[in-house]
């Protein structure tokens, strides 16, 4: 072989090396890049460095602190107002050290003390990702607002020299891998500390880690934007703590203030291996000095002793008496009990439960009062695409808020629980800016108020029979439908059938009967059709107590007036239903209720939680609801709770087109007959949309 051919195939030779030496890089970088994002994750960049409605990392999010507001800065590649230009040393610096690649000193709103941790590399996996697998996106840094003199970034430098501890993450021989794991994402990445651990003088963490003189304070709780960040200290079981960082819910609660952000942002992209060496290390930490053990936690049962003479049967199974002789108790009984259920249980996997909840279980209610007053969002994840909320409760008074939550309190949560006042309620009123401004004339009536008239029992009475009317009432009730059930909230709420003013209305025409007909007679209809029942007796004790309810519902209307709310509304005749779109319809927004196939939703014990719409359980083709338009028009302003945040049920949200296809679709499926139909409508007029 010749000189040239020797060097033409040396030539190739290097080629083909260096070209595989640069695959090899490339695809290094790539997994670089690839573990760089899980780190992210991880490390929850983007919730704080994304404005809402923003572009990701792109910052511009407002961070309110004791001290004024700073907004989160770019982030992205961008080389002009990102990080684009950032060697890799000052991204360490700025992640360890809190100093800008220009020598500026960042507020430790950006938790670095925690990022400290960090294995270096885990870092120059997350730097590889920053600067490759990120977007760039040009956009200038907003200035902070903090007032004078936190907004002298030189004394930053003094901060750190007192209180930053930048040692990296060290295993503890002792412990087991799994141990270790969920110790260096909970003390690093995680930064669980940046909320759940007491801050100091200088808002410095008090300390980082679970070693050391003090800690016994780590992950402890602490108060953060008028959310209290529970202990985590020996909270729940790994398996349940995994649990809740997957899915923002466990059997014991949800996420709520800024978790919410976490889970939905973070956390549920963790491997299940790490979520559960997470668990293992926070069950591993003993219980802080202000917290209880859980089963101490809880206190004593709820009390069950014999109602006061008048007040009809004892309630069901685990329900505090309470709840019908305190102002507390039917205020929660009104706007609570529909979603988390008069014995505090809540629906498994749809509405958290009170009975065991370590929210209501802490000493400082923020939390509670910061829900009340704001609402509540539940996270998207994965095992839950659709975000259930709680309305904002702000309408109710500062009182009536306080009164609701020590009932809860008293209730469900530890024995020694202190009062909530109504003054402090006032106060979160005005720092969140809840005004709970009634955007209707319509003025819900406050169950709690019967409480102060002179035949209370009869009145709680009344309520009562509409809110458990199928297990207080079983000779007359042949199916597993309440009052409440189309009468909401006992008969409360706007276009949710509700009683106020009803009463003076009656004696009144009635078509269907084609006569006048009197007030118990139309309350026996609905006996007779939407239970599927039987009559009560005019006389009897129940159907006093029940017209009394209505009489007090009545207030100062008149045969004359109108009530502004009353019934369920109209939809138009004239929308021709699909019944194909509202069996889609009714998959994906009430099956999580009504059940699957209609059935209705129960409890453990087999007590009916939310009615059937069709079956031998379900009202029969003699009622209302049986009726396309009827049932669309209530539909409509009034179904599915919780998917929106109106007043006081999350209610509506269905178009009406959509709501006319669902009703439909229900409204045609089995459903028991009524054989006196054959007596309705004697002088004409029967509605086009009558089942019969």
């Amino acid at each position: 072989m010749n000189t040239r051919a020797i060097l033409r195939t040396a030539g190739i030779g290097c080629s083909l090396l260096l070209a595989s030496v640069a695959a090899s890089a490339g695809a290094a970088q790539a997994d670089a890049v690839k573990r760089g994002e899980y780190i992210a994750r991880m490390g929850d960049c983007v919730a704080c460095h994304t404005a809402p409605d923003g572009r990701p990392m792109a910052g511009g999010l407002a961070l309110e602190t004791p001290f004024g507001t700073l907004y989160s800065t770019n982030i992205t590649p961008d080389e002009k107002t990102g990080i684009g230009r950032y060697t890799f040393e000052q991204f360490d610096r700025a992640m360890r050290r809190g100093v800008a690649a220009d020598g500026h000193n960042l507020y430790p709103a950006m938790p670095y003390p925690s990022y400290a941790r960090m294995t270096e590399t885990d870092m120059r996996d997350l730097y590889a990702y920053m600067m490759k697998g990120v977007e760039p996106v040009e956009q200038a840094n907003k200035e902070s607002g903090m007032q004078w003199p936190y907004n002298m970034r030189w004394g930053l430098s003094l901060w750190n020299a007192f209180f930053l501890d930048d040692e990296v993450f060290a295993p503890d021989p002792k412990q087991s891998e799994q141990w270790n794991r969920g110790a260096y994402i909970v003390q690093s990445l995680g930064h669980c500390g940046a909320c759940h651990t007491p801050r100091g003088f200088a808002f410095q963490e008090k300390t980082m880690g679970d070693r050391g003189g003090k800690g016994e304070l780590f992950l402890a709780g602490e108060t953060v934007e008028g959310w209290r960040a529970l202990s985590l200290r020996n909270l729940w079981t790994p398996e349940d703590t995994a649990e809740m960082l997957k899915t923002g819910r466990n059997k014991h609660g949800t996420v709520s203030g800024n978790m919410v952000d976490v889970v939905q942002h973070s956390t549920q992209y963790m491997t299940d291996e790490d979520l559960l060496a997470m668990g293992v290390y926070l069950k591993s930490l003993p219980p802080g000095k202000d917290e209880l053990p859980m089963e101490v936690a809880q206190g004593p049962a709820p009390a069950i002793v014999p109602l006061p003479t008048g007040m009809g049967a004892a309630p069901d199974d685990d329900v505090p008496t309470s709840i019908f002789t305190t102002r507390g108790g039917l205020g929660y009984l009104q706007f609570c009990a529909d979603c988390h259920r008069a014995n505090g249980n809540g629906v498994p996997d749809v509405f958290p439960p009170l009975a065991g909840n370590h929210t209501l279980q802490s000493q400082d209610p923020a939390t509670l009062v910061h829900i009340m007053l704001t609402g509540w969002r539940a996270p998207m994840t994965e095992s839950h695409s659709r975000p259930l909320y709680m309305p904002a409760f702000a309408q109710l008074g500062d009182e009536e808020i306080a009164d609701i939550l020590n009932f809860t309190r008293r209730s469900w949560g530890r024995g020694d629980a202190r009062e909530v006042l109504a003054s402090e309620v006032g106060n979160a009123r005005k720092h969140l800016g809840a005004k709970g401004i009634n955007e209707r004339p319509f003025e819900t009536p406050r169950l709690a108020d019967m409480l102060k008239e002179p035949d209370a029992e009869q009145l709680v009475l009344g309520a009562r029979l509409n809110i458990d009317t199928a297990r207080m009432l079983p000779n007359h009730v042949g199916d597993k439908l309440n009052c409440a059930s189309c009468h909401l909230n006992a008969g409360t709420v706007a276009d949710g059938s509700p009683y106020v003013g009803v009463s003076a209305f009656f004696p009144s025409y009635g078509a269907r009967a084609g006569r006048e007909i009197t007030l118990e007679e139309r309350i026996n209809g609905c006996f007779l059709r939407s239970m599927n029942g039987k009559a009560l007796p005019k006389e009897g004790e129940e159907m006093k107590a029940m017209v009394a309810f209505f009489d007090w519902m009545k207030g100062e209307t008149k045969p004359e007036d109108r009530v502004e709310g009353r019934g369920v509304g109209k939809v138009d005749k004239n929308i021709v239903p699909n019944s194909e779109n509202g069996k889609r319809i009714y998959a994906e927004q009430c099956a999580i209720c009504h059940g699957e196939n209609g059935e209705g939703v129960r409890d453990a014990k087999g007590n009916m939680v939310y009615p059937p719409l069709w079956g031998d359980e379900s009202f029969n083709i003699g009622a209302g609801m049986a009726r396309t338009y009827t049932a669309a028009a209530f539909v409509k302003r009034n179904m599915p709770i919780a998917f929106g945040t109106h007043f006081p049920l999350g209610q509506g949200g269905l178009s009406d087109q959509e709501a006319v296809d669902v009703s439909e679709y229900f409204s045609h499926m089995p459903r028991p007959d009524f054989p006196p139909k054959v007596n309705d409508w004697p002088k004409g007029g029967k509605p086009s949309d009558a089942r019969y």
